[in-house]
């Protein structure tokens, strides 16, 4: 069972960076409700071993092209990201001071502070593309424009995986060229 979530977490990624094309050192934002995955409502059941599953998906996929995961916590710490020291001190982000867990943050950001190097939490990023699994509302962490995928990867166990690149604002009057 965790082997196969682990396997779809891979494909949803694998399918994300194809087609939202990020380039080396941005930052992919991940929101994964554990509860919804094993069918449970979003916030009630958190299971550590289905987390931990997408999480080592994801992360290899991740880590193969160079990016840095912001993997994001529930409400509990007001959808605060886990992010690698590195890419917050890159971008320029405030840390934060909280430890995710399981029933306060979230079994998939307890994961991914569990397994990140030198992990910090974050409040807010501007992430390039994103996978939401069991609705998570990760649209505040995306970019402006925020442009939706079709991915084969529909499901997740019970959860629905939802993706979604960003593009750059269109600016400008009836003058403007954009190419």
């Amino acid at each position: 069972m965790y082997e196969e979530m682990k396997n779809l977490a891979n494909s949803a990624m694998t399918e994300l960076i194809r087609d939202a094309k990020p380039q080396k050192g941005q930052i992919i934002v991940v929101g994964c409700s554990s509860s919804e995955i094993i069918g449970e409502k979003i916030g009630k059941c958190s299971t550590p071993e289905a987390a931990a599953a997408v999480l080592e998906g994801v992360l290899t996929v991740i880590k193969e092209n160079g990016l840095f995961l912001a993997a994001q916590c529930c409400e509990h710490l007001n959808r605060a990201l886990v992010l690698e020291r590195e890419a917050a001190e890159k971008f320029g982000l405030e840390i934060v001071a909280a430890v995710p867990k399981p029933k306060a943050g979230g079994s998939f950001a307890a994961a991914a502070y569990s397994a990140f190097s030198d992990p910090v939490l974050v409040e807010h990023v501007k992430a390039v593309a994103g996978l939401d699994i069991g609705c998570t509302l990760i649209g505040m962490h995306l970019r402006d424009v925020a442009v939706p995928l079709r991915l084969n990867t529909k499901m997740i166990g019970e959860a629905l995986v939802i993706a979604a690149r960003t593009r750059p604002k269109y600016i400008g009057g009836v003058r403007t060229q954009y190419e």
